[in-house]
């Protein structure tokens, strides 16, 4: 048991359950992260309970031994809830709640809670009430006393305010009627995509482990204004800007959602939409917080999920952010890019990086474009690098080249 500081927020105690098949690293590593969750969520976690079990108690998770100490601990600590570190059944949420009269959550409704606070689109917002309700509705026999609090901490944000105790009937019926507007939003963004690619638009994605440092690095490539702070889940709807590199070729740069050791696979799916922009994308750049020593960790969690996506084939630059925070010893790897995300000239760097990797997507060309076609005269300066343009006098045209996307007509 590991003592953590107190604080005025709301108090919780960390409930972990390690099972033979986790390593002590692994295992360790998620009730750091379950901490971190806790704090972006507005809470402060006092003490940290783990268990070693052959498997997880069918009816309470953790064993009467467990619980007996969790109990003193409460009467001790008189915590607002307790958080359990994996996603309890609703009969094992229904007895847990016997016991204890701290709120009970688990790792997945803390993390439905942050995307509550966190979305900002119409998408967004309906995606985690749509998360929300598909996870509340199997336990609403045994979460009545607890729903009539619904707004009132950790673990009740978000579609609380509509009143989901009324009956089931009425939460299939809003299930139903947000995946009805999804898909309206789904099939306009899958219109706008096609209007990019008609545009002949190269498109690069920011993705990585939450709190990388992403959204810094967006903005100081895009100069947009990507709301970012040290916390898990700062950016939850995607933002795409342009972006014009250093030979004028002008990319679609979008900045995704943090991915997360042991993210619930019912949020992989109400997310699994808004990562399509993933997929579109000619060039991944993957962000690394190079000061953390769970860094290893962090890449595979992320390899894994693109795998998932189907986007693990898109070509990728690998970026160590905070590299003036890399601790004494470490040396990212000789394929990967290191840079400082608040440092000008690191970014100018990571465009000039960016450019290289999109230049092996594009065929050279070289073409006479007459003085008069303005207009396509301004396409090759956009949405083409190019190299050279000298105006011939005798035919009143420009000599240009450059590299292009395979599938323009350029002549």
């Amino acid at each position: 048991m590991e003592e953590i500081k107190h604080s005025h927020l709301e108090k919780a105690i960390l409930v972990g359950c390690q099972l033979p098949g986790q390593t002590d690293e692994r295992f360790f590593y998620s009730m750091e992260e379950l901490e971190s969750l806790t704090k972006t969520a507005q809470g402060q976690a006092i003490v940290s309970v783990t268990q070693k079990r052959e498997r997880y108690d069918s009816a309470t998770f953790i064993g009467k031994g467990k619980i007996e100490e969790i109990l003193a601990l409460v009467e001790e600590l008189e915590p607002d809830l307790i958080i359990f570190n994996d996603e309890l059944t609703p009969a094992q949420n229904r007895n847990l709640s016997r016991f204890f009269d701290a709120r009970i959550i688990d790792r997945t409704q803390l993390i439905l809670d942050i995307f509550a606070t966190r979305a900002r689109s119409r998408e967004g917002k309906l995606q985690v009430e749509l998360a929300q309700l598909q996870y509340i509705l199997p336990r609403l026999a045994g979460i009545g006393v607890s729903l009539s609090r619904l707004g009132a901490g950790i673990g009740t944000r978000g579609p609380g305010e509509t009143k989901l105790e009324k009956d089931r009937r009425h939460i299939r019926s809003r299930i139903t009627e947000i995946k009805r507007q999804l898909e309206d939003i789904v099939s306009h963004r899958g219109r706008y995509r096609e209007r990019r690619k008609e545009n002949q638009a190269i498109q690069a994605a920011l993705v990585g482990y939450t709190n990388a440092g992403k959204s810094t690095i967006f903005n100081g490539l895009t100069s947009a204004d990507s709301y970012e702070e040290n916390l898990l889940f700062a950016t939850l709807d995607p933002l795409t800007r342009k972006m014009r590199l250093p030979a004028g070729l002008q990319v679609l740069v979008t900045d995704t959602v943090g991915f997360i050791q042991d993210l619930p696979t019912s949020l992989i799916a109400a997310f699994r939409s808004t990562l399509e922009e993933v997929k579109e994308a000619d060039v991944l750049i993957h962000v690394i917080d190079g000061s953390s020593e769970d860094r290893d960790q962090h890449e595979s969690t992320v390899l894994s999920i693109l795998k998932d996506l189907d986007a693990a084939s898109i070509p990728m630059i690998t970026v160590y952010n905070k590299k003036d925070q890399f601790k004494e010893g470490f040396i990212p790897t000789t394929a990967s890019f290191s840079i400082s995300a608040f440092q000008q000239e690191d970014l100018l760097l990571l465009k000039d990086v960016i450019e290289t990797e999109v230049k092996k997507q594009l065929e050279y060309y070289h073409i006479f474009v007459p003085a008069a076609e303005g207009r396509k005269l301004s396409m090759l300066k956009n949405s083409t690098i190019l190299l050279e343009q000298v105006f011939i006098e005798d035919t009143q045209s420009y000599e240009c080249r450059g590299y292009a996307l395979p599938s323009m007509k350029l002549q």
